[in-house]
């Protein structure tokens, strides 16, 4: 199995356990993510991404705040026509086809203004890291390089609750990444607008 699937495994499986020990006064939440790309992955690709999932589990400290986890993942796509691309000792040149996937880890916590009201706006910070993977094909080459970089994602939003149980979440977030140091080692950061639901279970 590939190092990276075993991370993720294992990062999701934490997560499982952390929410099943948190599962009383909790949210789940779900988001359809849209990224804006910015510094060096702009750089790369200039395009936004519209293949982006958000899955968060926070628990309800007392009803203005709550902490918990934060998963992510955006994939930024471009088509260059021709171009030469440098990674190291390596360049080619030809028809590019750049991806980069990004997956922020995060534990996270929130503070709700209007707590029990329809309409709940929130702030939030989460620190944790990202996982960024990018891809430049060309023809039957392909130059790869990760990176796991040290980040923060502020985020403003606001809940609109639809019932007792369950409210529609629109948030705006912006993932710093930070310099990593290896193989792809430029700070990698991208804004997200995510829009989906969230569950409350008290």
């Amino acid at each position: 199995m590939h190092p990276l699937m075993k991370k993720l495994l294992s990062i999701f499986a934490i997560s499982i356990v952390t929410y099943g020990a948190l599962h009383a006064q909790s949210n789940f939440t779900m988001t359809y993510s849209m990224g804006f790309a910015s510094g060096d992955l702009a750089d790369f690709i200039s395009q936004p991404s519209f293949r982006g999932a958000t899955i968060e589990f926070r628990k309800m400290v007392n009803p203005n705040i709550g902490v918990g986890m934060t998963f992510g993942w955006n994939t930024f796509y471009e088509e260059i026509s021709r171009e030469s691309y440098t990674a190291g000792s390596s360049t080619l040149t030809g028809k590019q086809f750049r991806y980069s996937n990004n997956f922020p880890i995060l534990l996270a916590g929130d503070y709700y203004l209007s707590p029990g009201e329809k309409f709940n706006p929130f702030v939030g910070l989460g620190i944790g890291t990202i996982y960024t993977r990018r891809n430049t094909d060309m023809n039957l080459y392909t130059v790869e390089q990760e990176a796991w970089n040290f980040a923060l994602q502020p985020e403003v939003g606001f809940l609109y609750s639809l019932t007792d149980g369950a409210a529609i979440i629109v948030a705006g977030r912006f993932n710093q990444g930070f310099k990593a140091g290896n193989e792809l080692d430029s700070a990698q950061s991208y804004f997200t607008l995510n829009v989906g639901f969230s569950f409350a279970n008290n």
